[in-house]
């Protein structure tokens, strides 16, 4: 048995990661470019929480009326595109643009027509509000990164060799953007072609995916830094061993937590179905860069200042 296991772990360690590097990059450069094209053509689809409007969600006591008997019950009041989405067994949440408590009234009064229903929230976003949450989101992303990549520079200050600490900074940074590009791309296609929209639970979401994935690619750096101070092998060989040394790790914390967020997705209620979907997209996504993107990074940085390509 110990013989077998030491086989199956030198067989692990013979995994070469950098040799077939221009093919994950190649792979990663498609997926860039297609969620550059969705937010480009389609562009993201915000919620009310940063357009402003209001949200009723009721709960049917028997059985639950068509969308479109909704809708038709809620043409008298003019209140534009109104967005009807089905939740449980007999919910119902209702998106439109802002209105009054007179008008609120109206509408549980027309929706009710015979049928016993309960009021769960009842919610109202200015547009200013919406503007204001905008900007601070924005600034909270910006911030985020911003800390990031001054902790890698300080983390890895020491390491002068043979490349520096900010160029580890920066090959986080190309990391955190792939992470996150590929699942706001994910989200264009989504809006466009079913109405998904990007709400403050989806953000948060995205701004833990920056944590997650940071911490994935500290987890492999921190690793090539202890190897660093092994002398005898070529950088491209501690990379590798690097991330053969924490492949494992990588692999069954993503997949603890994609079990957990796979879980509110199918299981969990409609408020966080999309605080979900974003972590799957962002912890997949995280996972392949920390593992096929960081540390190819780093090697073909290596290689252009060394003069070499292959």
């Amino acid at each position: 048995m110990g013989m077998d296991v030491e086989v199956v772990s030198k067989l692990i360690i013979m995994i070469s990661f950098i040799k077939h590097r221009k093919i994950y990059f190649g792979f990663s450069g498609v997926l860039i470019i297609a969620s550059i094209f969705a937010l480009i053509v389609f562009g993201l689809k915000p919620g009310i929480d940063f357009t402003g409007g209001s949200i009723l969600e009721i709960d049917y006591q028997e059985t639950r009326p068509l969308n479109q008997e909704i809708l038709e019950k809620l043409n008298e009041f003019d209140l534009g595109t109104i967005y009807v989405q089905p939740t449980g067994e007999k919910g119902v949440i209702l998106r439109m643009e802002e209105i009054d408590e007179e008008i609120h009234q109206q509408i549980l009064e027309k929706l009710q027509d015979g049928k016993e229903l309960e009021e769960i929230r009842f919610e109202s976003i200015g547009p200013t509000i919406g503007q204001e949450l905008k900007q601070k989101t924005k600034i909270v992303i910006v911030v985020a990164l911003l800390s990031m990549i001054v902790y890698i520079a300080l983390a890895f200050r020491k390491v002068q060799r043979p490349l520096r600490s900010w160029q580890y900074g920066i090959t986080s940074v190309i990391a955190l953007f792939h992470d996150i590009l590929i699942p706001l791309g994910a989200f264009a296609i989504l809006g466009k072609f079913y109405g998904i929209e990007i709400s403050i639970p989806v953000i948060t979401a995205l701004l833990a995916v920056l944590g997650y994935s940071i911490n994935n690619t500290v987890v492999v750096f921190d690793r090539i830094r202890e190897n660093l101070l092994r002398r005898g092998e070529i950088f491209e060989e501690i990379v590798d061993r690097s991330l053969n040394q924490t492949l494992s790790r990588q692999i069954n914390t993503s997949l603890t937590t994609l079990f957990v967020a796979g879980a509110i997705f199918f299981l969990g209620g409609e408020t966080l179905k999309y605080f979900a979907l974003a972590l799957i997209f962002g912890i997949l996504a995280g996972t392949y860069s920390s593992i096929f993107l960081a540390g190819p990074i780093l090697v073909t940085w290596f290689k252009f200042r060394r003069g070499r390509t292959n």
